[in-house]
């Protein structure tokens, strides 16, 4: 028998794997004490703060605080320091307000926030539209009810084709499909191409300028240059909202368009819509963004 080692070794936890065995040292005393005191402050937090789940809210916690409660209290405090500032921008005269700086600059930026957060769902984040799906672009000079900042404010608060406004912008084409013949559907649209400047059959166009002149120009133009007042879009320029290739022009032509932008006025949204301060500072960013008259 072999002498009995004098140093007493530390027993094992039992376990032992292709007989390695795992010693049942004890964990340090500074660590212990730093567990027992997060648990400790874990118990104390929940007994301070809100912290367990209810059905309707959370407990309280004695301490009363509310993280909800301190951005509505700084919220208030933007608002309250914003409040004049709102009220003239509520009651500016639009065509005006580029003459005054500091206004013009509140109204830019309160307007570039509202826009990301109410329009750039449709409109893109940098307002250059979603091509060839409905959604303008806002950055050219290219408006169907006019591009200058009261407008454009109409525009926001009326929105386009909805039910919810009387006075909202309205124009309806023709799905001419149920009207015309399929050659004079190509015909016209070969001349559609021929007036924007794009490629074309030359010997097609020419009947079709005859098409477009009984049925398309009393609301396009008889030079296609479209018509404001009306909502109908100028046909000789590069900027089409569903695309100007034959195929999409064939379906504007046979089926129409009908795209729709909601009133964002309060008065028609109730408290999801844009006061009328807010519908202002938006027309003031879209107006300078490059394409506003």
């Amino acid at each position: 028998m072999s002498k009995k080692d004098d140093k007493q070794e530390v027993e094992t936890t039992g376990h032992s794997w292709d007989g390695i065995e795992e010693y049942n040292n004890p964990l340090p005393r500074w660590w212990l004490w730093t567990f027992y005191v997060t648990i400790l402050w874990g118990v104390l937090y929940t007994i301070a703060y809100p912290a367990w789940p209810l059905i309707s809210g959370a407990t309280p916690g004695f301490l009363g605080f509310s993280t909800r409660a301190d951005v509505a209290e700084d919220i208030a405090a933007v608002d309250a320091a914003n409040a004049s500032n709102l009220e003239a921008l509520r009651t500016v005269e639009l065509a005006s307000l580029a003459s005054n700086t500091d206004l013009q600059n509140f109204a830019v930026n309160a307007g570039a926030a509202l826009f990301r957060a109410n329009c750039s769902q449709c409109h893109g984040a940098g307002a250059a539209g979603v091509q060839a799906s409905g959604y303008p672009n806002l950055l050219d000079d290219a408006w169907l009810w006019g591009g200058t900042v009261d407008d454009i404010a109409f525009t926001i608060s009326h929105g386009i084709r909805n039910e919810q406004s009387d006075d909202t912008r309205w124009s309806e084409m023709p799905a001419f499909g149920e009207i015309l013949e399929e050659e004079d559907i190509t015909n016209v649209v070969q001349f559609v191409r021929q007036i924007s400047g794009q490629d074309h059959d030359a010997a097609l166009a020419t009947p079709g300028a005859v098409v477009f002149e009984e049925n398309c120009s009393s609301c396009h133009g008889e030079a296609g240059m479209g018509d404001r007042e009306l909502g109908a879009p100028n046909l000789t320029d590069a900027i089409w909202l569903y695309g100007g290739s034959v195929e999409t022009l064939s379906d504007t032509v046979a089926n129409s368009r009908f795209g729709v932008m909601p009133a964002w006025s309060e008065e028609f949204r109730g408290a999801s819509g844009l006061s009328q301060a807010e519908i202002n500072a938006v027309a003031a960013y879209v107006h300078q963004l490059g394409g506003g008259e």
